[in-house]
C-alpha cells in the first residue's frame, strides 16, 4: 500500500491542498496578493458564465451517456450471445477509438466536420442539406456528442461485456429451455443482472462529462468564436488561470468543480451500498 499512498499524497492530496490555499487569496496589480477568504467563491457562485458552462455539460451528459450506453449494451450483448461472427476481432476494433489519444481524435473529427472540405459536409449537401456547418453554434454540441460516443463506446462495451460474462450460464440455459424469446432473455435476465455495472458507468461517465475540455478546445481552431471562453467549466478554468493569469480565481473554480465531482462520487458509493453491492 505504501507506494500507492505516497503517490496519492504527492500527486493528489498536495496539489488539491495547494489549490484550496491559493483559492482564498487574490492577486492585485496594486497591493500584491492579499487574503480574500471566500471572496473568490462568492464570485464564482454568483457567476452566470461559470454556471452556463456547467449547464452545457449537463445537457451534453444527459444526451451522450444514455445513447452511448444503449449502443454499448447492444454490442456487448451481441458479443456475449455469440450472434456476431469473429467477436474477438470486432471487440478489438470497437476498443481502438478508446486507445486513440483524445487530441488525435478531436483533430481527426475536426477534419471530418470541417465545413468547407469535410466529407460530412459534402455528404449533407448530397442528401439535400445544403450549407450544413457541423461546427456552427447550433451543431457544435451535437458534433462533440458524436465524437464522445465514438471515443467511449468501445470502453463501456468492454465493461458491460465482462459483466455479462459473469451472468451464470445455468440461468440463461433455463430460460432457453423454457422457450423464452431472445429479447426477453436480454431484457429480463441479463440486463437486471448487470445493473450494478451500468450504474457504475453512469456515474463514471457523468464525472467525465463534467471534465469536458479537449474536444471543444481543439474544434475551436476549425470554427473560431463558436467555443467561448466559458463553454465548459474546465475550459473556463483553463482560460481564467492560463490566459488571464487569474490563478487564484481559477483555483477556486477548480475547487468548486472538484466538490461537485466528489459529491457525485460519494452519491455513487452510497447508492451502490444501499443496493447491497458492497458493505
Amino acid at each position: 500500500m505504501s507506494p500507492f499512498l505516497l503517490a496519492f499524497l504527492l500527486f493528489m492530496v498536495v496539489p488539491l491542498g495547494y489549490a484550496i490555499y491559493e483559492s482564498v487569496f487574490t492577486s492585485r496589480i496594486i497591493g500584491g496578493t492579499v487574503f480574500s477568504g471566500f471572496g473568490n467563491y462568492s464570485q464564482i457562485l454568483t457567476s452566470g458564465m461559470f454556471w452556463s458552462g456547467v449547464i452545457r455539460v449537463i445537457i451534453f451528459g444527459a444526451i451522450q451517456i444514455p445513447v452511448m450506453l444503449i449502443i454499448a449494451f447492444f454490442f456487448a450483448t451481441a458479443f456475449d450471445l455469440g450472434v456476431a461472427k469473429y467477436g474477438r476481432f470486432f471487440r478489438t476494433i470497437f476498443f481502438i477509438p478508446f486507445a486513440v489519444p483524445i487530441v488525435v481524435s478531436a483533430l481527426m473529427w475536426g477534419f471530418l466536420f470541417e465545413p468547407a472540405y469535410g466529407p460530412f459536409s459534402h455528404l449533407a449537401n448530397l442528401l439535400g442539406f445544403h450549407n450544413t456547418d457541423f461546427l456552427s453554434n447550433s451543431l457544435m454540441l451535437p458534433s462533440i456528442i458524436v465524437i464522445a460516443i465514438w471515443e467511449w463506446t468501445g470502453y463501456n462495451s468492454l465493461i458491460l461485456y465482462t459483466a455479462l460474462k459473469s451472468v451464470p450460464r445455468d440461468i440463461v440455459e433455463a430460460a432457453i429451455l423454457d422457450d423464452t424469446p431472445l429479447w426477453k432473455i436480454i431484457v429480463r435476465v441479463k440486463l437486471p443482472m448487470v445493473r450494478p455495472a451500468i450504474v457504475m458507468l453512469i456515474f463514471l461517465n457523468t464525472i467525465g462529462a463534467l471534465q469536458l475540455f479537449v474536444e471543444p478546445l481543439i474544434l475551436n481552431n476549425y470554427s473560431a468564436g463558436v467555443v467561448t471562453l466559458n463553454w465548459t467549466p474546465v475550459l473556463y478554468i483553463y482560460n481564467t488561470s492560463i490566459n488571464d493569469a487569474q490563478y487564484n480565481l481559477g483555483a477556486a473554480m477548480a475547487v468548486v468543480l472538484g466538490l461537485v465531482i466528489v459529491a457525485i462520487s460519494v452519491s455513487s458509493l452510497l447508492f451502490r451500498r444501499s443496493k447491497g453491492e458492497f458493505s
